[in-house]
């Protein structure tokens, strides 16, 4: 390597160490403006041309928040629909209600895994709390269980929703990576399925039978147990109950099929399938229709990300909302308030590609494609292990996504099964090492009613286990490229 290029390596090793002590330090800068700084400096040490780095800067911004931000706002506002009218609580106890027990953490898995198609890991995980508190109240009531019961659910939960947030579009950090690795949206989603399925499993039921036992302990506190199933904080859980699990639940469905509600089970779990529905049917076109026929052309329409996100959000608004006879301006005020949780999410995402942007133009992203060749590192490795680092050192997935993206990218030619599993690389990367940094940790921790001990190792462990599943089963598949 020339002397230019341990020159540029040297500035994009300042710039990372810079990026996680401004947001690390005392003055705990906010990521977006973190980035932004570190973009401008990295920039001009590597000697673009003012003008050409302020165009980086907005160019790198807008692209990506062009591709992403809308189909991000579109998530969001599904999300909080479906949560409002208690369409996931549907889903949920759908999948759950008539289970035996050793089936029940396997049945949440499932029930995680649909929710967390259109929600964060955070929302979904507080949309399933009821669920798994009242289920695991009965089975404390109950008796038998090894260990506790909240653990047994909670950790399949937990296992389902990063893994989904982290290596599935269109969750906002996966479809910056495609974006920016310019990979197949419908491959991306069929090797993340492939790549998810198998990992939720080890790291959710699987993991969740091993560590309940080792955390019998854990228990919310009664209260929040109390608020989130409606039960008297008066009845302790080792009070007799007569409602065993398997038994219908009148609160939440009735026999005809319809959820506490009003709204009936086979559509909510419609308005949660139909983006997914949609972008796969654009693949399935891609692959085998004649790409000039009027049906090919209409589910690729269809199939983008934006229309399809769309799409669902119209159904959904449909069957949830509008159907009940909610008011518009009700309506309104609550797709506004779910804008408020994406903002800064938005902004990240935008500051990173500023950032992505900057490393591109500058001539950085070549001299990393030169390094990492010259030293024949496997380019899904080198993803994954930077994006856990940038995460595990700012405490923001996001940002080890959007970061790691703009390093990698000039590795890759761009489309073919390498750059989806790259996509799923980047993803279960920017999950690992969750730990006090993170705002997930302090959600689970809390609600859990957990120390930082049992946090660790039951937040923690299962968003490592998520993390270098992910990176087995890409590298598995890769194989076959």
């Amino acid at each position: 390597m020339t002397t230019h290029t341990w020159w540029l390596l040297l500035i994009l090793t300042l710039a990372v160490t810079a990026l996680i002590y401004l947001i690390n330090s005392r003055l705990r800068i906010h990521p977006f403006v973190a980035l932004i700084v570190v973009a401008v400096g990295t920039g001009l040490a590597a000697g673009e041309p003012v003008a050409k780095l302020v165009e980086s800067l907005e160019d790198g911004a807008g692209g990506t928040l062009g591709d992403v931000g809308i189909t991000l706002a579109l998530g969001a506002m599904l999300g909080r629909l479906l949560s409002d009218s208690g369409a996931t609580d549907a889903l949920a106890h759908a999948l759950i209600d008539r289970s035996s027990t050793r089936g029940l953490p396997w049945l949440v898995t499932a029930a995680a895994f649909v929710i967390g198609i259109p929600m964060f890991f955070e929302v979904g995980l507080i949309v399933l709390l009821p669920l798994i508190f009242s289920v695991a109240r009965r089975l404390e009531a109950q008796g038998g269980t090894k260990g506790s019961p909240y653990v047994l659910l909670g950790v399949p939960a937990i296992a389902a929703l990063s893994t989904l947030h982290g290596m599935l579009p269109p969750h906002p950090g996966p479809l910056t990576a495609m974006t920016g690795l310019h990979a197949d949206l419908g491959l991306t989603m069929v090797v993340g399925f492939a790549c998810a399925v198998p990992t939720v499993i080890l790291a959710g039921p699987v993991y969740a039978r091993w560590i309940a036992p080792r955390l019998a302990e854990v228990r919310p506190d009664e209260a929040l147990v109390a608020q989130f199933t409606g039960a008297s904080q008066s009845v302790r859980a080792k009070s007799p109950v007569s409602v065993t699990v398997g038994a219908s639940n009148a609160s939440s469905e009735d026999t005809d099929g319809t959820s506490r509600s009003g709204i009936p089970t086979g559509l909510a779990i419609a308005a949660v399938l139909v983006p997914v529905v949609l972008m796969l049917l654009r693949t399935l076109a891609e692959t085998v229709l004649d790409e000039t026929s009027t049906v090919s052309s209409a589910l690729t329409f269809l199939g983008e990300p934006v229309v399809a996100m769309l799409a669902g959000l119209l159904f959904a608004l449909g069957v949830t909302a509008l159907g009940r006879g909610r008011s518009g301006e009700e309506v309104r005020a609550s797709l506004t308030d779910s804008l408020k949780s994406i903002a800064a999410i938005l902004l990240i995402i935008g500051g990173g590609g500023a950032f992505k942007q900057v490393l591109q133009d500058s001539g950085i992203g070549d001299a990393i494609a030169s390094a990492a060749k010259g030293a024949h590192l496997n380019v899904i490795v080198l993803g994954w292990l930077i994006a856990l680092l940038l995460s595990l050192t700012t405490g923001s997935a996001t940002v080890g996504i959007v970061s790691a993206t703009g390093i990698i990218a000039p590795m890759v030619s761009g489309g073919g099964l390498d750059a989806s599993l790259l996509v799923v690389a980047i993803g279960a990367g920017s999950l690992g090492l969750n730990y006090v940094n993170h705002a997930g940790f302090w959600l689970v921790k809390e609600s859990f009613g957990m120390d930082l001990t049992q946090a660790t190792k039951t937040q923690t462990v299962v968003q490592t286990l998520v993390s270098v599943l992910g990176l087995g089963m890409a590298l598995l598949l890769s194989l076959f490229a």
